[in-house]
């Protein structure tokens, strides 16, 4: 989430090309540029010397008139061959002189004047004048006037003179009639940014040290020429008003110095960009006082330039298809965009042949993406092979039919991780040279190196801490630092949360638990040497070993012993101020700075170690336990501290805010997995008396601010003897039946609602993804992993835009999300985000913009399925983020079980039953049924602990083996072979660990599910 705003930069030449995000149109200009290099360009004068005839004179480059008489009006130099257009237009021209110099523009009589202006000049003035005219003038005549001044005779010289149409006016709700509607304000005192009676006012705290450490701006597009610059303010304080490069060199294309005067005052000046100015934004950065001040800003202008055609993005064939493809046996739906009432016929191609057709299904018009659409099923077509649909004369990209895309799919959405890693060396020989880069943020800040580095973090200093912490709690600070080295970058900058990375964490070790819980699973996907690391080859599943880094990260966040707040967790650790596009993380030149502790940060750490703790068991003795105690120590501390919030003025400089002031769901949430992993009666008896428990809240999905239905989830699904597990259960499955109401009602087949379209929209698909899929693991009804299917058809490609939002799936793929190190939309020589990144999707919450998408649609008009826009600075519609990922990981890997969509036949039963433990062991008997119709001949029972239990070597008719929490058991030659219908029996002594020791509840014969008994 972290993304905002104004970068630090200095004036420098603009090189490159404007990335174009639309056509346009040039304005003409009525009195073209004169810039007197090859001539007097039609200018003449009268009562001038030092020319010919009493006419001007050329003198490197400028036309200039030495004045012959007294009074300013006593000669000039002038143009009359020029006509003006009605409406706004803006004279500019360089003036050199000394002293005040007149300036007219009229109709074909002086009488007529439009423009009548004394302009003070000291040395040198850039004028820039604009006016307006209700009828055409023809012709017009403009005149310098070159007379003495009081001081006696001078010259008076005129440069780049030109009367232009003011053409296009640039700033998008520049009079604020609109509140902030196409600006970003960051910097400012918590809650003074306002729009009052059309005016924006904002307060700026005392003690910023740069321009930059506060403004307001909004991003432009710009062509080479001229354009008039004007606001009105009122400003005590410093106002550096600027139009520069956002990004790259910072190129500067203009500035104004205002500010200091206490009173409203216009200010205008004119500039010309003799090239596209690249990436410009127009902003007025007020920080750099020592004192609080107020800021107010009206009536602000960029004129000239171009007109901007409205968006409209590239669509291609109007058949949507999911552009991987398609499993075969699962749901085969397409939407058609048509203008059609009446159904039209389809066809299903193969290499050039019809193979199967029917005609559409009109649905109307489709709320969310306002297209008139047909449904196509072609569920019944289930041959292997690679086809396109077409109808109403289009024809669909292509697509396959039997896909195994997902099973790469799982993989790729988890190296993601890897290369989100801090503090790490990047190694090109595991990912290749294209993502290999060097560590980042591993120095100190008293290194002297460029980067600051995480080693030895302080903690923010007062100023910003006095300024948004302002609750009862306070905080100034500390006077420790600690060793934060490690973790994930959040998203597309270089911040580090915990809060956020918790629920990444958390998914990825939910992905591997599911392994040990889901009927369809494929067990040995996710271990070790599975996925692209250097820890792969330790014997430790890859995912797990990947959930470390941040967990490790996560735990060195904590507040030390005898400090204000001690054990609780640090809220975040970023960037003291924004930077900018592209930065590699080697080259970060800010101080990194530790936010407040949050109740919030607190129980992520909590929730996370308890669930890394069961999981770690088998594997890490010495680490489980170090999680464990984290967990107990974290929770204590946050029911000593329930109230400490992470406010959202905390997200204005350098790093996104997650602020939360309900953190009930993470109490739940953190309850929950210590009673799954200790199996405690205080944290069963928290969760049952808690709100959240009875609640029906499953079905409003949830994310890293509401976390009540990942608790549920885990509760339902991981073996425990939670006295209202069944109810848990009920709601889960009562959740995922109002998401599957809500799918099913959806034309592009989609799992979220109209109203759902907000920043990271398909992070909500995913996630209501995963209580659909939840819900099939739970049930076995078809019905909700169909609806997982649709769902992943919208996110590769079936939607109104026809884009696929899972980097490199697809034909047109997202692959310029916000990243400061994945940039290559910026710099030809960084990459892409890797393949199997989602991008963040539709964004129809207006207020939540930035200045790119913002630009697209100045009217705000765009329906929810298309405000997007594959742009590296849209980081509102097109980030990446850790949390996005770890869904899609989640998602992903649920699809790569579910297969070809085959119905899943459990060909055994299998009960386990304890007869009897003691406090170091347990005795227990497996019974084993065949239930299919066929013999099996010869067969291997397998299974998953929740924790650290074990199979001890007193265990009896079968070959017994145990890795990490996985048990093998596998039939004796005397009763290797089952016929229909016959059972035979095993068993064991058990060695409970020190965990919760909550009997499996899955297993596998022969790698089938089977029912249990």
């Amino acid at each position: 989430m972290a993304h905002l705003p104004w970068r630090r930069a200095s004036a420098a030449a603009a090189t490159a090309a404007l990335i174009a995000l639309a056509a346009s149109t040039p304005a003409s200009a009525d009195l073209p540029p004169t810039d007197f290099e090859d001539g007097n360009g039609g200018f003449w004068g009268w009562g001038v010397g030092g020319g010919e005839g009493g006419q001007p004179y050329v003198d490197s480059g400028m036309l200039c008139g030495d004045s012959t008489g007294a009074g300013l009006y006593n000669g000039g130099i002038g143009n009359d061959s020029f006509t003006i257009a009605a409406g706004d237009n803006v004279l500019t021209m360089t003036i050199h002189a000394d002293g005040p110099v007149p300036v007219q523009l009229s109709g074909p009589t002086d009488a007529d004047q439009h423009v009548s202006q004394e302009i003070d000049v000291d040395g040198t003035a850039e004028v820039s004048i604009p006016f307006t005219v209700d009828a055409d003038v023809d012709p017009a005549k403009l005149i310098v006037f070159v007379g003495e001044a009081s001081d006696g005779p001078r010259t008076v010289c005129i440069d780049d003179v030109s009367v232009a149409s003011a053409g296009i006016e640039q700033v998008v709700n520049g009079t604020f009639d609109d509140g902030l509607n196409g600006w970003t304000a960051y910097g400012f005192v918590d809650g003074t940014a306002r729009v009052e009676d059309g005016v924006f006012c904002a307060t700026v705290p005392a003690g910023t040290t740069n321009p930059w450490d506060a403004a307001i701006y909004q991003d432009l597009s710009l062509v080479a020429g001229d354009y008039a610059f004007s606001f009105d303010a009122k400003a005590a304080g410093p106002v550096r008003a600027i139009v520069q490069q956002e990004g790259g060199a910072y190129a500067s294309y203009g500035e104004i110095a205002a500010g200091n005067l206490d009173e409203w005052t216009r200010y205008e000046t004119g500039h010309q960009a003799n090239a596209d100015p690249v990436d410009p934004r127009l902003g007025f950065q007020v920080g750099g006082a020592a004192f609080e001040w107020e800021f107010c800003l009206d009536n602000a202008s960029y004129l000239g330039g171009v007109a901007v055609e409205p968006y409209e993005p590239e669509t291609g064939p109007r058949v949507r298809v999911n552009q991987v493809g398609y499993l075969t046996h699962g749901p085969k739906e397409a939407t058609l965009v048509t203008e059609a009432t009446d159904p039209v016929p389809w066809e299903l191609v193969s290499e050039g042949s019809a193979v199967a057709s029917g005609d559409t299904s009109p649905l109307g018009t489709d709320a969310s993406a306002g297209l008139n659409v047909h449904g196509i099923d072609f569920s019944s077509v289930t041959a292997a092979g690679t086809y396109t649909l077409v109808a109403d004369g289009e024809e669909s990209y292509e697509f396959e039919i039997g896909t195994d895309a997902y099973q790469q799919l799982r993989y790729d959405a988890l190296n993601y991780f890897y290369l989100a890693r801090s503090g790490i060396e990047i190694d090109g020989d595991i990912v290749g040279d294209e993502y290999a880069r060097a560590a980042g943020h591993v120095s100190s800040p008293a290194d002297g190196v460029a980067n600051k580095g995480d080693l030895d973090v302080p903690c923010q200093n007062a100023a910003d801490a006095a300024a948004v912490y302002t609750d009862g709690y306070g905080w100034e600070g500390c006077d420790y630092t600690l060793d934060v080295v490690g973790g994930w970058y959040d998203a597309g900058d270089h911040g580090k949360y915990v809060v956020n990375g918790g629920i990444a964490t958390a998914q990825l070790l939910g992905t591997y638990e599911r392994t040990k819980t889901a009927a369809a699973a494929d067990a040995g996907a996710l271990g070790d040497s599975t996925l692209n690391l250097p820890e792969t080859g330790n014997e430790v599943p890859d995912v797990l070993d990947e959930a470390r880094w941040q967990l490790e990260f996560m735990m060195s966040m904590q507040v030390p012993e005898g400090a204000q707040f001690a054990g609780m967790v640090h809220h975040k650790i970023h960037d003291d101020g924004w930077t900018g596009l592209p930065l590699m993380p080697v080259n970060d030149p800010q101080v990194r700075e530790l936010h407040r502790p949050s109740t919030a940060a607190t129980l992520n750490l909590a929730a996370t170690a308890a669930q890394g703790a069961r999981l770690f068991a088998p594997y890490d003795e010495d680490f489980s336990a170090e999680l464990l105690a984290t967990a107990r120590s974290t929770w204590d501390a946050a029911l000593g501290t329930p109230d400490l919030y992470a406010p959202v003025a905390d997200g204005a400089d350098g790093g996104g805010p997650y602020d939360d002031d309900d953190v009930s769901d993470e109490f739940y949430w953190a309850a929950a997995e210590l009673f799954l992993t200790t199996g405690e009666q205080e944290f069963e008896d928290f969760l049952a008396g808690s709100d959240v428990d009875g609640a029906d809240d499953v079905a409003d999905g949830f994310y890293w601010g509401s976390l009540a239905a990942l608790a549920k989830i885990d509760l339902a699904t991981v073996p425990n003897d939670y006295a209202h597990r069944a109810d848990i259960i009920d709601q889960v499955i009562a959740g995922a039946d109002e998401l599957l109401a809500t799918q099913q009602g959806q034309e592009f087949g989609l799992a979220l609602a109209d109203d759902g379209f907000e920043w990271g929209s398909n992070s909500a698909v995913l996630n209501n993804q995963v209580i659909l899929g939840t819900a099939f693991d739970l049930t076995g009804d078809t019905a909700y992993a169909d609806a997982v299917v649709e769902s992943m058809d919208y996110l590769l490609g079936r939607n109104a835009l026809n884009w696929s939002y899972i980097t490199d799936y697809g034909e047109v793929t997202s692959q310029n999300q916000h990243s400061r190190w994945f940039a290559n939309q910026l710099n030809a020589a960084l990459p892409n985000p890797p393949s199997g990144s989602v991008a963040g999707g539709p964004n129809a919450d207006y207020g939540t913009w930035d200045p790119t998408i913002s630009g697209l649609y100045p009217d705000r008009d765009c329906a929810p399925q298309w405000c997007y826009v594959d742009h590296i600075q849209s980081w509102s519609t097109n980030e990446i983020t850790v949390n996005w990922n770890s869904a899609l990981s989640w998602v992903a890997s649920w699809m790569a079980d579910h297969g070809q969509a085959a119905t899943v036949v459990e060909p055994c039963s299998v009960s386990y039953t304890v007869h009897g433990s003691w406090p170091r062991g347990y005795n227990t008997q497996i019974w084993i049924e065949n239930t299919s119709a066929e013999r099996i001949e010869g067969w291997e029972l397998t299974w998953a602990y929740p924790a650290d239990d074990s199979v001890s070597k007193q265990a009896w008719s079968a070959d017994w083996s145990q890795d990490g929490a996985w048990v093998s058991a596998e039939g004796k030659r005397w009763n290797g072979v089952l016929k229909p219908g016959q059972r035979t029996t095993i068993g064991f002594i058990g060695e409970p660990g020190t965990l919760a020791d909550a009997p499996p509840e899955q297993f596998w014969l022969n790698g089938q599910p089977c029912t249990t008994g």
